[in-house]
Protein backbone atom coordinates (compact mmCIF):
# COMPACT_ATOMS: atom_id res chain seq x y z
CA UNK A 1 0.00 0.00 0.00
CA UNK A 2 1.16 3.61 -1.23
CA UNK A 3 2.11 5.54 1.94
CA UNK A 4 0.37 8.53 0.54
CA UNK A 5 -2.79 6.09 0.94
CA UNK A 6 -3.01 6.31 4.86
CA UNK A 7 -1.30 9.54 5.49
CA UNK A 8 -3.86 12.05 4.00
CA UNK A 9 -5.47 14.58 5.59
CA UNK A 10 -9.07 14.47 6.20
CA UNK A 11 -11.27 17.60 7.32
CA UNK A 12 -14.82 17.04 8.07
CA UNK A 13 -17.16 19.85 7.41
CA UNK A 14 -20.28 18.69 8.37
CA UNK A 15 -22.18 15.81 10.95
CA UNK A 16 -23.66 13.86 7.54
CA UNK A 17 -19.92 13.57 6.80
CA UNK A 18 -18.70 12.39 10.30
CA UNK A 19 -20.97 9.65 10.58
CA UNK A 20 -20.37 8.60 6.78
CA UNK A 21 -16.57 8.70 8.12
CA UNK A 22 -17.04 6.65 11.48
CA UNK A 23 -19.39 4.26 9.71
CA UNK A 24 -16.76 3.26 7.05
CA UNK A 25 -13.46 3.02 10.39
CA UNK A 26 -16.15 0.59 11.67
CA UNK A 27 -17.17 -1.32 8.70
CA UNK A 28 -13.55 -1.51 7.86
CA UNK A 29 -12.04 -3.10 11.02
CA UNK A 30 -14.85 -5.59 11.16
CA UNK A 31 -12.87 -7.10 7.80
CA UNK A 32 -9.90 -10.14 7.95
CA UNK A 33 -7.62 -9.77 5.44
CA UNK A 34 -7.08 -11.92 2.91
CA UNK A 35 -5.06 -14.73 2.99
CA UNK A 36 -1.90 -14.64 0.71
CA UNK A 37 -0.30 -17.45 -1.27
CA UNK A 38 2.94 -16.60 -2.30
CA UNK A 39 3.97 -19.45 -4.99
CA UNK A 40 7.16 -18.05 -6.42
CA UNK A 41 10.35 -18.71 -5.61
CA UNK A 42 11.59 -14.87 -4.03
CA UNK A 43 15.36 -13.83 -3.43
CA UNK A 44 15.76 -10.92 -1.01
CA UNK A 45 18.25 -8.56 -2.88
CA UNK A 46 19.97 -4.74 -1.08
CA UNK A 47 22.89 -3.98 -2.91
CA UNK A 48 22.20 -1.33 -5.78
CA UNK A 49 24.51 -3.05 -8.55
CA UNK A 50 21.73 -6.26 -8.63
CA UNK A 51 19.01 -4.18 -8.38
CA UNK A 52 20.45 -1.52 -11.24
CA UNK A 53 21.21 -4.72 -13.15
CA UNK A 54 17.51 -6.34 -13.17
CA UNK A 55 15.74 -3.33 -14.12
CA UNK A 56 18.18 -2.85 -17.02
CA UNK A 57 17.67 -6.33 -17.93
CA UNK A 58 13.63 -6.07 -17.96
CA UNK A 59 13.98 -2.17 -20.09
CA UNK A 60 15.54 -4.40 -22.57
CA UNK A 61 13.09 -7.09 -22.12
CA UNK A 62 10.40 -5.04 -22.84
CA UNK A 63 12.33 -2.93 -25.84
CA UNK A 64 12.32 -5.91 -28.20
CA UNK A 65 9.07 -7.87 -26.95
CA UNK A 66 6.85 -4.67 -28.04
CA UNK A 67 7.49 -5.12 -31.67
Amino acid sequence: MATKTFLKSIVIKDKKSAEKFINALENAENKKAKEVKIDKMVKEISDSETIRKIFIKKKLFLKYSIN
